[in-house]
C-alpha cells in the first residue's frame, strides 16, 4: 500500500519504528497533490518546500532520541482561515490577497508543537460562509467522488485534500456544519468540538459564538488524535474553556455502544431528505441497535426554527466582525489615489473585495442590528438559541446520543443552488442545532446513497464537554461497517 494511502496513526507508527521518514512521507503526499491537484484544486498554497524542511527537522529530532508525539511527521492540510506566519491567509477572499499575518494561530502553533507537517492552505467559502466552496473568491473546489459537484463547505478544499489522498489529516472550522456537512459529502470523518474545547485565537472570525476549530481525517481514530493534538484551554481565547480535553483518542479505541441510549431525532426526516439518505441513515440505526444500544425517538421541536435563527445571529455576528476590512489597516486597498476620502477608499475596497454572499450576510446582519429591528430580529433569534439549548439539555436527560443524517441529501452539482440561497442554506439544516448549542457533534460515513453512488454522513450528536461519546459511538459505527463493507468506505477516490 502507498504511503498516501495508510491512516495517520500508521504513518506515525511507521516513522517511530524508522521504517519510513518524515521526508519520505511528506514527499508522498506532495507528489499526489501535483497528480490531483489541477482536478480538485483543494489547496490555496502548496508550501512544498517548507513542508520538507518541517518534515526534515521532525527526522532530526527524532533521530537525536527525542520522544514525539503519535502525529509527528504526519503532513495535514490547513483550511485557509487559521493565521499563518510562513504562508499566505486569504479567508478565500479578495480582500485578504497575499496576506501574511504576523502570528500564528493557536491552532496552528499546536500543530507544530506535535510535529505535524503543514503542507499548505486549503480552498473555503470566502470568509467561511457557504456551504460549497463555490463562494471562493480562488475558484470552486471538486468532490474527488464526482468533479462535478460540490465538496460541501465552508471547508470544502480540507475535505477534498483528506478524500483525494492528498493529505491524511486537515482542519476546519465549523459554524453552522462547515466540517460536518463536507465530511458527509465527500465520505469522511468530521468533528465539531465542544465550543470553546479548541482555540478561536488567529481563526479569522465569521460568528464568534459559533466559530468551532475541528478535525478531518479518513477515519475515527485519526480525527481523535488531531483533536487531542490541537485542542484544550488557550489564555489568548476568552471563550476558551478550562476544562481538560475529554478522552477522545481512548474513546475512539473503544468503540462500544453496548448499554448506550441512542436518540433519533424525530424532526430530522421525511419531506426533502433524498430517500437514499434516508435509508443509510435507518441502516445506521439498526446497526446501533444490533451493537447494544438502546434506540428510541427523541422529539426536540425547536430545532425546527433553527436556521432562520441562525441566519440572524450569523450574519449579525459577521456584519460586526468584517467591520474591520476597511482598505486601512492591511489586505486590499481600492482607489487610494490622493483624491478620495477615507470612506471612499473603504466602500470602494469594500465592494471589490468582498464577493456576494459575504455582501449579503453583512447586509442581513447590519440590518438584524439595526435600530428598530435589533429585538424583532436578532433579540428573537437568541431566545430561540435558548430554546434549542434547552431541547439539547432534556434530550440527554433521556438519551446518551443523538443521531441525524448530517446533511438532507448527497453532494450536489456545482452550480445548482447557486443563485438560490435558501436551497443552500438547507444544506446545513440538521447541523446548525449544535452550533447554537455548543455541543459536540461529529459525522462518520454510513454508506452509499443508491440515487448517485455518493457519500451519505450519519451526524452523532453529544452533549457539551461530550465529545468522547462520538468518538466512542462513530468508532462503533466505523468498525460495523468496515465489517460489512469488506474495508473503509473510501477505498479510493472514484473519479481520480
Amino acid at each position: 500500500m502507498s504511503l498516501t494511502r495508510k491512516t495517520a496513526a500508521e504513518l506515525g507508527a511507521l516513522m517511530a519504528a524508522g521504517e519510513v521518514s518524515a521526508v519520505e512521507v511528506t514527499q508522498a503526499h506532495l507528489d499526489r497533490i501535483a497528480e490531483v491537484e489541477p482536478k480538485v484544486n483543494a489547496f490555496l498554497h502548496v508550501a512544498a518546500e517548507s513542508a520538507l524542511e518541517q518534515a526534515r527537522a521532525v527526522d532530526a529530532r527524532r533521530a537525536a532520541g527525542e520522544e514525539l508525539g503519535p502525529l509527528a511527521g504526519v503532513p495535514i492540510a490547513h483550511k485557509d482561515v487559521f493565521t499563518t506566519k510562513d504562508m499566505p491567509t486569504t479567508a478565500g477572499s479578495k480582500i485578504l490577497e497575499g496576506y501574511r499575518p504576523p502570528y500564528d494561530a493557536t491552532v496552528t502553533a499546536r500543530l507544530r508543537e506535535a510535529g505535524l507537517v503543514i503542507l499548505g492552505k486549503t480552498n473555503l467559502d470566502e470568509f467561511a460562509m457557504g456551504s460549497s466552496t463555490e463562494n471562493s473568491a480562488y475558484g470552486t473546489t471538486r468532490n474527488p467522488w464526482d468533479l462535478g459537484r460540490i465538496p460541501g463547505g465552508s471547508s470544502g478544499g480540507s475535505s477534498a485534500a483528506v478524500a483525494s489522498y492528498q493529505a491524511p489529516l486537515s482542519t476546519g472550522t465549523d459554524t453552522g456544519g462547515s466540517i460536518r456537512q463536507p465530511a458527509a459529502v465527500t465520505g469522511i470523518v468530521g468533528m465539531k468540538p465542544t465550543y470553546g474545547g479548541s482555540s478561536r485565537y488567529g481563526v479569522i472570525a465569521f460568528a464568534s459564538s459559533l466559530d468551532t476549530p475541528g478535525p478531518f481525517a479518513r477515519n475515527v481514530l485519526d480525527a481523535a488524535l488531531l483533536h487531542e493534538a490541537f485542542s484544550g484551554h488557550d489564555n489568548m481565547d476568552s471563550t476558551s474553556i478550562h476544562e481538560a480535553v475529554p478522552p477522545v483518542v481512548e474513546a475512539a479505541r473503544r468503540g462500544d455502544v453496548a448499554g448506550l441510549r441512542v436518540g433519533v431525532v424525530k424532526e430530522f426526516g421525511g419531506e426533502g431528505y433524498q430517500p437514499g439518505v434516508l435509508a443509510r441513515f435507518q441502516e445506521a440505526v439498526e446497526l446501533l441497535e444490533s451493537l447494544g444500544a438502546k434506540v428510541v425517538e427523541v422529539s426536540c421541536p425547536s430545532f425546527t426554527y433553527a436556521l432562520p435563527a441562525y441566519y440572524l445571529i450569523a450574519p449579525s455576528e459577521a456584519s460586526s466582525n468584517l467591520a474591520r476590512f476597511d482598505g486601512m489597516r492591511y489586505g486590499l486597498r481600492v482607489g487610494d489615489d490622493g483624491t478620495r476620502s477615507a470612506e471612499e477608499v473603504m466602500a470602494l475596497t469594500r465592494a471589490a473585495g468582498f464577493g456576494p454572499e459575504v455582501k449579503r450576510r453583512i447586509m442581513i446582519g447590519t440590518y438584524a442590528l439595526s435600530s428598530g429591528y435589533y429585538d424583532a430580529y436578532y433579540g428573537s433569534a437568541q431566545k430561540v438559541r435558548t430554546l434549542i439549548s434547552r431541547d439539547f439539555e432534556a434530550a440527554f436527560h433521556q438519551v446518551d446520543v443523538l443521531v441525524s443524517p448530517t446533511t438532507p441529501t448527497t453532494a450536489f452539482p456545482i452550480g445548482e443552488r447557486a443563485d438560490d440561497p435558501m436551497a443552500m442554506y438547507l444544506a446545513d439544516l440538521c447541523t446548525i442545532p449544535a452550533n447554537l448549542a455548543g455541543n459536540a457533534a461529529i459525522s462518520v460515513p454510513c454508506g452509499l446513497a443508491e440515487e448517485d453512488g455518493l457519500p451519505v454522513g450519519l451526524q452523532i450528536m453529544a452533549p457539551v464537554l461530550g465529545d468522547e461519546r462520538c468518538y466512542r459511538v462513530g468508532a462503533a459505527v466505523e468498525k460495523a461497517f468496515e465489517n460489512r463493507w469488506g474495508g473503509p468506505l473510501l477505498k479510493e477516490a472514484p473519479s481520480l
